[in-house]
């Protein structure tokens, strides 16, 4: 029994050695932040020794975090691998910008332009066209999903909001997707840099935005696949039913996931064992 025990051990080892991706950390300098933004990629194994171009998932971090919350925390490295490995997920990057830090009130965080943080105009202009070159990534919606939790959820549902043509799946984890509650940070804050990002949550609402949208718009939406993940105890619970609703209102199809769980890194390393596989599922559709 014990060299079964011993021989199994030795195989789960192996396996999980031959299917081991790597993250690496790397910068650029954005003249839209003025400053230099870090950030991580996930690069499946043998993506040094391939030619090939890779679908890419666009991974962001939430509130009082920074790209290297997912790989940290989160335990993305080891998920990804795993799926991987076990053929739910094709071999993909995984991209996991930074756009905030635990120092919410001194520190600009969010994935909206705002006074003196164009962050949008430095994603769109200057981030993506630099990663998708240098990771040999397939630069179309086709092979190109985006997903986050909280913060990053609500910023991964606006980007597709507004440029469904660029993305083939969007999913929202415990995602913020609007503020008008105070949900987040209270209602009587000083208008230090938390306040900012609270307001710019309100003032790009994902919720208003779906309510709002035309024909013209909801086809367009259409076009992306959506799954909204939460907890049955969140504090953002029902803003993400909300928006589901929103999306049910329009006939724009959508998965809706509650599970048991609270706003915390528990709940969203067991989302990413879904998001992954979802993403993979859509692509080159």
């Amino acid at each position: 029994m014990k060299k079964l025990i011993l021989s199994l051990t030795v195989l789960l080892a192996f396996s999980m050695g031959a299917n081991a991706g790597k993250v690496i950390t790397d910068s650029l300098y954005s003249n839209n932040l003025k400053c230099w933004q870090k950030y991580n990629v996930y690069l499946p194994t043998g993506f040094e020794k391939s030619e090939q171009k890779y679908p890419v998932v666009y991974l962001l971090h939430g509130l009082y975090g920074d790209y290297s919350n997912w790989d940290k925390t989160g335990g993305m490295r080891l998920v990804a691998d795993e799926l991987i490995g076990s053929g739910e997920a094709c071999q993909m990057v995984i991209i996991m910008p930074n756009a905030g830090s635990a120092d919410v009130r001194n520190y600009q965080n969010g994935y909206f332009n705002v006074e003196e943080w164009p962050y949008e105009d430095f994603f769109y202009q200057e981030f993506m066209p630099e990663v998708e070159k240098k990771y040999r990534i397939l630069s179309d919606k086709a092979h190109r999903a985006i997903m986050g939790l909280s913060m990053g959820g609500g910023g991964s549902v606006v980007y597709c909001q507004r440029h469904p043509d660029m993305f083939s799946s969007c999913y929202a984890i415990s995602a913020w997707l609007d503020n008008k509650m105070g949900t987040v940070g209270g209602q009587n804050l000083k208008k230090d840099k938390l306040w900012i990002v609270c307001q710019s949550v309100c003032d790009n609402s994902a919720v208003d935005f779906v309510a709002n949208a035309d024909e013209e718009t909801v086809n367009k939406l259409r076009t992306v696949k959506w799954f909204i993940d939460c907890g049955d105890d969140d504090i953002l619970f029902d803003v993400n039913v909300l928006f589901f609703q929103k999306m049910r209102e329009k006939r724009i199809k959508a998965e809706l996931r509650i599970n048991n769980g609270v706003h915390n890194w528990e709940y969203w390393h067991l989302a990413l064992r879904n998001a992954l596989p979802f993403a993979s599922r859509n692509f080159g559709r």
